[in-house]
């Protein structure tokens, strides 16, 4: 069912890169902060990677942990897609289908895949938040477009990206951050 709904003198220490963060998302014009660290407490980024086919690059991923520990799939976690590529609906639901499948993890039906996913344009983000095992919701440039609810989903989707088969090893232990 859907319902829509390490230290170093060269770098800033945590308190006062907090406070620069906090400062530049403030200031008028700066980007919208990502609905991650609203949806997922103590949000982190962890890691993150370029995605490549036939060595052309079709996204850019980032991993959001708790405190930034180590992907640990009993907890939620955040993953955010920058595209770099334009790609169809139909290419979106059909690789993720095809994907899941090939990693041996139950997909939903393609109809709830239909409902979440719309085409992307070079520079749009997803971002897929799980909300315990059986629930992923997704945004779209930040903006919440759906939550799947389905047995076992978020290791289901996840795998794609962060499992032990996905397309590419390395891409998965830089976004990992191993």
């Amino acid at each position: 069912m859907i319902s829509l709904k390490k230290n170093s003198p060269f770098l800033p220490q945590p308190k006062l890169a907090a406070t620069l963060v906090s400062l530049v998302l403030l200031a008028p014009g700066a980007p919208a902060a990502s609905p991650v660290f609203g949806a997922l407490n103590d949000a982190e980024l962890r890691g993150s990677a370029t995605f490549r086919y036939l060595g052309f690059p079709i996204y850019d991923a980032q991993l959001f942990t708790p405190g930034g520990t180590p992907l640990n799939w009993s907890q939620d976690f955040g993953l955010e897609l920058r595209y770099r590529r334009n790609l169809s609906k139909k290419a979106l639901v059909n690789s993720t289908l095809d994907e899941m499948k090939r990693i041996g993890r139950a997909a939903p039906v393609r109809s709830q895949l239909d409902v979440c996913f719309d085409a992307v344009s070079k520079g749009d983000r997803y971002l897929a938040i799980s909300q315990g095992p059986n629930k992923v919701g997704f945004w779209l440039n930040g903006r919440k477009v759906c939550t799947i609810s389905y047995p076992g989903i978020k290791r289901s989707f996840m795998s794609i990206f962060l499992g032990d088969n996905t397309r590419s090893a390395s891409f998965t232990r830089t976004l990992r951050g191993n």
